[in-house]
């Protein structure tokens, strides 16, 4: 089967948000945006690094240029539903993020075995690069339930809204919904703005009303900021 790829290139601010902060920015939000068709789904990742973490040690540093390798599926996974495999790059806060969709057992083969696919596309052969320059092998899984919107005007602005964002170190396999350590305070929500050139007035107006601030969030690096405090 041929790999199919998308490349995106925009800026990501985050935000953390209370139950009563969502519920009333929400409303607003409905007169300006629509729910993407998948509703509240669940998003589940394993993320690669070194043995000694020096990808996301790197990155906590704050360096201008970091990237990061990650697998990705939609819901729960079987042995021939799509996956993604991601290269997410930042430089200077604009993110690039490179990735290709296969089935599942194709992707094990890869990742596992090392057997590349059948006439790799460009991006499976910059996947297959980064491999071989950094040592990496599978470190963590964190999933999360998201709900995304986009802007009826502009289909490129999209807002996103995590809840029960989770994480494990062990059994690293997308397919087991294992006892997992959570990230957030119950009621808490991580909201993302994904954005390819300036945030819309009514939008920045809203942040305005509602006293919402931008924050320095990563999944990974605070899982792995965690993880440190309790060794």
């Amino acid at each position: 089967m041929g790999q199919i790829t998308k490349v995106f290139n925009r800026y990501e601010k985050k935000f953390l948000i209370d139950e009563k902060t969502y519920a009333l920015l929400k409303k607003e939000l409905d007169v300006y945006m629509n729910e993407d068709e998948y509703g509240l789904h669940t998003i589940r990742n394993i993320y690669y690094d070194t043995l000694n973490d020096q990808l996301i040690r790197t990155s906590i540093e704050g360096p201008k240029y970091k990237e990061k390798f990650r697998v990705r599926c939609y819901g729960k996974p079987t042995y021939d539903s799509m996956c993604f495999l991601e290269i997410k790059k930042k430089y200077k806060g604009l993110v690039n993020k490179r990735r290709v969709a296969i089935p599942m057992e194709e992707a094990e083969r890869y990742l596992i075995e090392g057997k590349l696919p059948s006439n790799p596309n460009q991006i499976f052969k910059e996947i297959d690069y980064f491999f071989s320059h950094y040592p990496i092998e599978p470190k963590r899984y964190i999933a999360y339930d998201r709900l995304a919107m986009y802007g009826k005007e502009d289909r490129e602005f999209r807002v996103t809204f995590d809840i029960n964002i989770r994480s494990r170190d062990f059994n690293l396999t997308l397919y087991s919904d294992e006892e997992n350590e959570y990230l957030l305070e119950p009621g808490m929500r991580l909201m993302e703005v994904k954005i390819s050139d300036s945030m819309p007035l009514w939008f920045a107006r809203l942040l305005s009303k509602y006293k919402i601030y931008p924050t320095s969030f990563s999944k990974y690096g605070n899982f792995y900021k965690k993880s440190l405090k309790e060794a």
